[in-house]
């Protein structure tokens, strides 16, 4: 039984796999395949699940349909559904229940938590290609360029999720979205204080003429200090990992050789008594 329990789980994830390749690579066609009501539907339910949020925080608000996801739901559930169907006789006594129920569940969140882990691995890379970015847009302030320049020339000179997302607020600005609104959004796609700051000290300039340079090259001096002192936490936290490791895999495996050593020759140590 445990083995076709293993082997129901493994074909559980290769299918899963399977399915979200297939709706990725074929999400641009969803929304000409669904009915205007079911399209309708769909996107309600993924307006209260917050998934638009969640597609743009991950960089897919443009490659990805909402229809596409709320369809690997489904998916990710029936699946799910059918491994804690045969997985749920194998539990003992009323865990089966909580099996075949809670299986479904966690299959319809699977895609979230896909999309959430993607954003948060974006935004990492984001802030740290932030303070380099800031460090240009004061260099052109001080010369007495405007940041929506500072803008255009980091989204086109440049790579990553800050690249992408500067090129969405000069393309914004370009057709006409007001200096305001495009950084709202910029701010809304970007959660954060990071972003924020950057936001409100173009703001402040803009409303009250004080220096931006200063702003955005103590803002980038911040950031900088801030991430070298997270490299160091996590440093210092893997220290005592490391010996965790050695205490409970390298040492036993020594001591068993050396008992294996002492096993084998046990009769030339015992030939004296």
């Amino acid at each position: 039984m445990a083995l076709i329990v293993i082997l129901a789980a493994c074909a559980a994830l290769a299918l899963l796999a399977a399915a979200r390749e297939l709706v990725v690579s074929s999400g641009a066609r969803l929304d000409s395949l669904l009915e205007g009501e079911t399209r309708r539907r769909l996107a309600e339910a993924a307006l209260e699940l917050g998934i638009p949020d969640r597609l743009a925080r991950a960089g897919l608000g443009s490659r990805v349909p909402t229809a596409a996801v709320m369809l690997s739901k489904f998916g990710t559930a029936g699946v799910a559904a059918l491994a804690g169907w045969l997985a749920a006789p194998a539990a003992p006594g009323r865990l089966s229940i909580l099996v075949a129920a809670g299986l479904p569940a966690a299959g319809f969140l699977v895609p979230d938590a896909l999309l959430e882990r993607r954003a948060r691995r974006r935004r990492r890379a984001l802030l740290v290609s932030l303070p380099d970015a800031l460090d240009l847009l004061a260099v052109g302030s001080s010369s007495g360029r405007n940041p929506v320049t500072g803008f255009a020339e980091i989204s086109r000179s440049g790579r990553g999720p800050l690249a992408d997302e500067l090129r969405v607020v000069a393309a914004e600005l370009d057709c006409g979205e007001p200096l305001p609104r495009a950084l709202g959004g910029l701010r809304e796609r970007v959660p954060g204080a990071e972003l924020g700051t950057l936001v409100a000290s173009i703001e402040r300039s803009r409303t009250l003429g004080s220096p931006l340079a200063d702003q955005l090259g103590r803002q980038a001096g911040t950031l900088r200090r801030d991430q070298r002192r997270a490299v160091e936490e996590s440093a210092a936290r893997a220290a005592p990992k490391i010996q965790l490791v050695v205490a409970l895999v390298l040492v036993p495996s020594v001591l068993l050789m050396i008992a294996a050593a002492l096993i084998a020759n046990a009769d030339v140590l015992l030939a004296g008594f």
